[in-house]
């Protein structure tokens, strides 16, 4: 069947390049650039085919039925979109459908955040508890920043309690990872008013655990391990639950002076055997380990779970408002439990707040720190460990990542973003002052034929500031492109970027020294191995 094509008749910026299929169906090239022009901005200048053309069909149901003839039109639409600059598509979007330059509120998120519960401006006191076992990263990043900007807006105080409790084979502490966290918040701008360690409070402890065995709300067991799961699987009371309290204390007193070996006892708080939740049954407070600690070495072998630390520590400092993720429900429920059972009135406030998941991209410091020990990974500052001084590293401004952290506010919303987003916020600050390069990756050689006799060529350190100055370039017939760049241009004239115009292939020809309104391409002459 033949194919009529005419012109689209748009809006004044769309290209006059694109067309209209009209056969059974008609492309809505305006809607589609609106979208890809939009899904561009929300994703650092690059839009996705497949979103733009799930925008069509959600917009008009009646085009479901020919999804598959508008796939070439739309993805013309969004190669068009793409090779614009930011800037350029903001200002064509702005001219085309203004109405679409307001983000989604997931991407967003609220401009202010919102109010602490009982918050009383120079009173509140807030805590950030890292575990000690490598850089914090951008996934923790959220909500340190979080309990920082709740501190000075309230005047408050910020407390660094390093959560160093003795951990477990698979995540030991690490020594000079209580550096690398300040290291870290200090980049980030978190003003912290003061710093401990729970390994210092461990005596404290040791206190308040033997109160609790002394309410009776607590108990020592000798199970081992797999009877102790599969009792709480089933609900079944361990048959040390019922034995009186000089009992219990006793036992403590052996676990502490060395009666036990590691695994062999640990202290149990008296919770509910029939709660739906069997992670809740009966949860275990203090193990033995024997492992050296880097801070006290062996100076002690009975060591405090999470719960029962912080359930003491948020009473004695004065913790006023505990900010963390929805994830950590249970450990409310443990804390709770734990001030009532020892009749503790003052308690802070949880607020919570959704996941934050980066898009494509895998936060585990266990695997970061074995692939750094095998040579795979350059070092804690290496781009792909997203740690945060590994953002350092890569150019990203303190203020864009916590614009970019604290717009999710405290929504309970589970939310996944590309990382584009943060580069789109960090670009915001640094597009005046950053100089302009080329960088190829995956680099193609290609080789210029009919070149005239150049030598250099100049480029403009930044196109809006031409006061800046040029760099020099310098010129050989062979050059290389990234391969995206050559397998999407290959056999047509495209510019290499401040430079000439070519036919591109492998054996490319040289065609003119004009700016042409050509696709542009960035190319170096070497490449880095």
């Amino acid at each position: 069947m033949k194919v009529s094509r005419t012109p689209v008749a748009t809006s004044a910026v769309a290209p006059k390049s694109l067309y209209r299929q009209e056969v059974r169906i008609a492309v809505p090239i305006e809607s589609a650039r609106k979208y890809a022009l939009q899904n561009a901005i929300l994703h650092g200048g690059k839009a996705d085919a497949k979103a733009v053309l799930g925008k069509l069909l959600a917009e008009d149901p009646a085009l479901r039925s020919r999804a598959r003839d508008l796939s070439a039109p739309v993805e013309r639409v969004v190669a068009d979109v793409n090779r614009m600059g930011l800037a350029s598509q903001k200002a064509e979007l702005e001219a085309l459908a203004p109405e679409l330059l307001e983000r989604p509120a997931v991407e967003a998120g609220p401009k202010e955040l919102p109010p602490l519960p009982d918050a009383v401006e120079g009173q509140v006191v807030l805590r950030l508890a890292p575990y000690p076992s490598g850089p914090l990263h951008i996934g923790n990043a959220r909500t340190f920043l979080l309990n920082d900007a709740y501190a000075k807006r309230y005047r408050g105080r910020l407390l660094l309690v390093f959560d160093d409790t003795i951990g477990s084979e698979e995540k030991p502490i690490l020594p000079e990872a209580f550096d690398q966290v300040k290291e870290g918040l200090d980049w980030a701008g978190v003003e912290y008013h003061e710093v401990l360690y729970k390994s210092d409070r461990i005596p404290i402890h040791y206190e308040w655990a033997e109160r609790l065995l002394a309410t009776g709300e607590a108990y020592v067991c000798e199970c081992d391990a797999e009877t102790l799961r599969k009792d709480r699987e089933a609900g079944v009371a361990c048959p040390h639950r019922p034995q009186d309290i000089d009992e219990s204390l006793a036992m403590w007193k052996a676990m502490l002076s060395g009666g036990y070996r590691e695994g062999e006892a640990v202290m149990r708080l008296k919770t509910d055997m029939a709660h739906p939740n069997p992670a809740f049954r009966d949860r275990v407070l203090f193990r033995i380990a024997d492992r050296e600690h880097p801070r006290v070495g062996a100076r002690y072998r009975v060591w405090p779970l999470l719960e029962f630390s912080w359930a003491v520590d948020d009473h004695l400092l004065g913790v006023t408002h505990v900010i963390r993720g929805k994830d950590l429900i249970m450990e409310d429920m443990m804390e709770t439990r734990i001030w009532d059972a020892l009749q503790v009135s003052r308690r802070p406030h949880f607020v919570h707040m959704g996941i934050l998941r980066f898009k494509d991209v895998e936060l585990s410091k266990s695997r970061y720190r074995r692939e750094i020990a095998e040579g795979r990974l350059t070092g804690i500052d290496d781009p792909r460990t997203w740690s945060l001084q590994s953002l350092r590293r890569r150019g990203i401004r303190p203020a864009a990542l916590r614009e970019f952290l604290l717009a999710f506010g405290l929504s309970m919303t589970d939310i996944e973003v590309p990382a584009e987003t943060l580069y789109a916020e960090n670009r915001k600050r640094i597009d005046r002052e950053a100089n302009r390069y080329f960088f190829v990756p995956d680099p193609v050689a290609v080789d210029i034929h009919g070149l005239p006799a150049v030598e250099t060529v100049q480029a403009p350190l930044h196109p809006d500031f031409p006061a800046r100055g040029n760099r020099t370039l310098r010129v050989e017939t062979k050059v290389h492109v990234a391969r995206d760049d050559f397998e999407k241009f290959r056999g047509k004239e495209i510019r290499l970027k401040d430079f000439c115009n070519v036919l591109l292939d492998h054996r490319a020809t040289f065609v003119s020294m004009e700016n042409k309104d050509i696709p542009k391409i960035q190319w170096v002459t070497h490449g880095v191995p």
